[in-house]
């Protein structure tokens, strides 16, 4: 398991807006986001939601140049940490991260990871759910994950 896991706000809100964010905790524990997180997300946080900021200024900035404010935020304080796990949804920051050697998921990999430990019984309706929203995923992507979910 990660030592610390931080979420860009696409995950957080995806799963707010299905009412689902406490997967996030359920399986992780306690989440790291940052300040330019917080302002995405722009609603009131749970108490197992810590904000933090990145230390290196000039890191932050140099990552701002290849990805949005938010994502460099979550890049540069994962820099900082000691095995971190990402979750990002974002195509372009989940290759930035790869090149840091970062570990990544996304707000798929946390559905199925509830699924995993059992907090989930079925991800199907978790899906379903998620297409109600802007989250934009291709179709073979689903079917794949229900697959290794065996649904």
């Amino acid at each position: 398991m990660p030592e610390i896991v931080i979420a860009d706000a696409s995950c957080l809100i995806l799963l707010d807006k299905i009412g689902r964010l406490s997967l996030l905790n359920r399986c992780y524990g306690k989440i790291f986001i940052t300040p330019e997180i917080a302002k995405e997300f722009g609603d009131d946080l749970p108490d197992w939601i810590i904000t933090q900021k990145p230390s290196d200024k000039n890191l932050l900035h140099a990552l701002e140049q290849l990805v949005d404010k938010g994502e460099a935020s979550a890049l540069a304080l994962a820099l900082e940490k000691r095995n971190p796990l990402l979750v990002l949804d974002d195509l372009k920051a989940r290759k930035v991260a790869a090149s840091m050697k970062l570990k990544v998921t996304g707000t798929l990999g946390v559905i199925v990871k509830a699924k995993e430990l059992g907090v989930l019984k079925k991800i199907k309706p978790v899906l379903q759910e998620l297409k109600t929203t802007d989250f934009r995923v291709a179709e073979n992507i689903i079917q794949q994950v229900l697959k290794s979910c065996g649904e």
